[in-house]
């Protein structure tokens, strides 16, 4: 308490005139429970323990998005990707010209600024461009004399195409890793969620082996810092950029997918500016929205207006508030499309499926390379699985995931429909509804639309407009993933509107209920000559479901043979094939189109060469 009542008394002027450098390490795709100072007992990784040590270890950090470019995208704006469209993977769909980068601001403030080397910004623009070098070999060694800088490492060695046999390979041929596994996968320790295959415990070991390699190169960057003299005026973080890398990880709003390492070192010189005592955990909740406001707090700088985070470090230090949740994001990940939201206090987590109807694995086919997702993937094709590893691979998904994350770590154990959280459920769930409202989620519009309903303007000025309904799509939203069968007037009515968005979440409604849809045949049949490909899909959809499959698969099969419909149009066509386990009725006209065109469209090519895996 004491520390705390120094720290907002001391005198910014007094630590204005000499200005910390800040230094941040990123790993790819490791949630925070590969790491021993996280608890994990088979890990080894002495250089990020030893760190712990010495600095702040935040035990309940969030990366708000499951992937790397969305995620990132809201670290560089301070902004919720969701609130400037940014949310769907490797989009580049433009943003509001006003929203400024927290480069700017530190290169304004005359910091020298690195990264070495990742952008992917997930916004249009050239990512380079907001760095003063941006390069493998970007350093802050490279900065004029005396200036203060701001650099960053991101270390890709435990990305999860290290888990990809031929990449593996290659690591184990360099010596980066062993030759044996350090740990003997049948001996090791298995989380909960995953099915015990020999190619999950083979590919958990060998991530192992990997996070310890990581954990070398953090030690040499930290030595090298410390080497130049730099140490103690540096502040330093250490972070995952989401988490993964095993199957339910990457690109899952579950812990494993979204729980985070993050250590921040403050030294000595600098400690006015952290209230947390060195070497103690704290529970503090922060996520990556509130990166940005905290480096502009800990510079010196005045809050940017445009950002939604919270600085939780430096002079413009805010406390969390009394029920402070993380915001969780999850909308189409490379060619697969889907809508979830969550929030967690860093104990419950509430997490809604908006398309329900759109199975939960996999989120995307790159990582079917990992031999442990084909092999988790067999298991349940030959009825070997049960529970939530074989529900995992249906069809429909629950509409909302409720989970004691302290005595449930592993989620497996959904409580949403348990009395005896009902109450705490109701509360999340009118949370998440304000949440979205605050940030004019642009989600209430789906991606294919996003041009129909902005025209040239960015879909977040669109959505941020006072006479956008906004408010009535959120609930429609809501009430057409609840599968209440009282709901089908008010989705009937939606189908059949004027306005597209209105009737996307109308027929999706539809879809969602099933069979129970029966009696909107009648729309849903009009609604196959839709102006628009996902209403046209979604209707299609709502019949297969219904029993009317001749007609749904002919309207699907004609889309995909018209060559001038637009890629992502193409690509929801195939995604509604694949939720039906339709694949074998994508014409082979189309296959060959798109696998011939995958230099130009790589989402389409994917999708043709994934199809066989179904």
């Amino acid at each position: 308490m004491i520390r705390l009542f120094l720290f907002l008394f001391i005198p910014f002027s007094a630590i204005a005139a000499d200005r910390p450098n800040i230094l941040w390490i990123t790993t790819e795709d490791n949630a925070s429970h590969w790491l021993g100072c996280y608890g994990n007992e088979d890990a080894q990784t002495p250089n990020l323990d030893a760190f712990s040590n010495r600095s702040t270890r935040f035990t309940a950090a969030y990366s708000n998005a499951p992937v790397c470019a969305v995620a990132r995208a809201t670290i560089l704006m301070g902004r919720y990707s969701p609130s400037m469209g940014t949310q769907h993977m490797r989009s580049r769909h433009a943003i509001p010209s006003n929203l400024k980068t927290y480069v700017h601001h530190l290169r304004k403030a005359g910091y020298y600024c690195s990264n070495a080397s990742k952008t992917d910004y997930n916004f249009e623009g050239n990512d380079k461009n907001y760095w003063d070098d941006c390069s493998r070999k970007a350093h802050y060694k490279n900065r004029p004399n005396d200036s203060p800088f701001f650099s960053i490492f991101n270390l890709t060695t435990c990305h999860e195409s290290s888990l990809f046999p031929s990449k593996f390979n290659k690591t184990r041929a360099a010596g980066i890793v062993p030759k044996k596994t350090r740990l003997n996968p049948s001996e090791l320790n298995l989380p909960g969620h995953l099915p015990d295959l020999p190619e999950v415990r083979r590919d958990v070991a060998r991530y192992h082996d990997i996070m310890t390699a990581t954990d070398k190169q953090i030690g040499n960057i930290l030595a090298q810092l410390k080497k130049a003299g730099l140490a103690e005026n540096t502040i330093i973080f250490y972070y995952g950029d989401h988490g993964g890398p095993t199957p339910r990880g990457k690109r899952y709003l579950h812990d494993s997918g979204v729980r985070i390492p993050m250590i921040v070192h403050v030294p000595e010189k600098w400690k006015a500016l952290s209230p947390f005592p060195a070497g103690k955990p704290s529970d503090e909740i922060v996520a990556f929205v509130d990166l940005a406001p905290t480096l502009l707090s800990l510079v010196g700088l005045d809050n940017d207006a445009n950002m939604q985070g919270r600085p939780f470090l430096g002079k413009n230090r805010t406390e969390p508030k009394e029920n402070d949740y993380a915001f969780l994001f999850a909308d189409r990940f490379d060619e697969i499309y889907g809508l979830r939201r969550g929030l967690t206090d860093g104990r419950h987590k509430y997490v809604r499926h908006f398309t329900p109807h759109v199975w939960a694995a996999p989120y995307s086919f790159y990582q079917f390379q990992m031999p442990s997702w084909p092999a988790w993937q067999k298991a349940w094709k030959d009825g070997k699985l049960t529970g939530v590893q074989a529900s995992i691979w249906e069809n429909d998904q629950p509409t909302e995931e409720f989970y004691d994350t302290k005595n449930d770590p592993s989620e497996i154990k959904n409580l949403a429909s348990d009395p005896a959280h009902a109450n705490r459920i109701a509360e999340m769930r009118k949370a998440l509804r304000k949440q979205m409202i605050a940030i004019r989620d642009t989600a209430v519009v789906p991606e294919p639309l996003f041009k129909s309903v902005s025209g040239d303007k960015p879909i977040a000025t669109a959505v941020s407009a006072k006479d956008f309904p906004f408010e009535q799509l959120l609930d429609l939203a809501f009430l057409a993933s609840s599968r209440d069968e009282k709901n089908l007037p008010v989705l009937q009515k939606a189908a059949s509107s004027k306005d597209p968005v209105i009737r996307y979440w109308g027929l999706s409604g539809l879809v969602t209920l099933g069979e129970k849809a029966g009696p909107a045949k009648d729309i849903l049949t009009k609604a196959l000559t839709d102006s628009e490909t996902i209403n046209r899909a979604q209707a299609a959809h709502a019949l297969y479901r219904i029993g009317s499959k001749d007609l749904s698969l002919k309207t699907l099969i004609d889309g995909l043979n018209d060559e001038s419909l637009p890629n992502l149009d193409q690509a929801l066509i195939v995604n509604t094939l694949m939720q039906m386990r339709e694949t074998k009725a994508v014409p082979e006209s189309w296959i060959k189109r798109a696998k011939k065109n995958k230099g130009a469209n790589p989402r389409l090519g994917t999708l043709a060469e994934s199809l066989k895996l179904l």
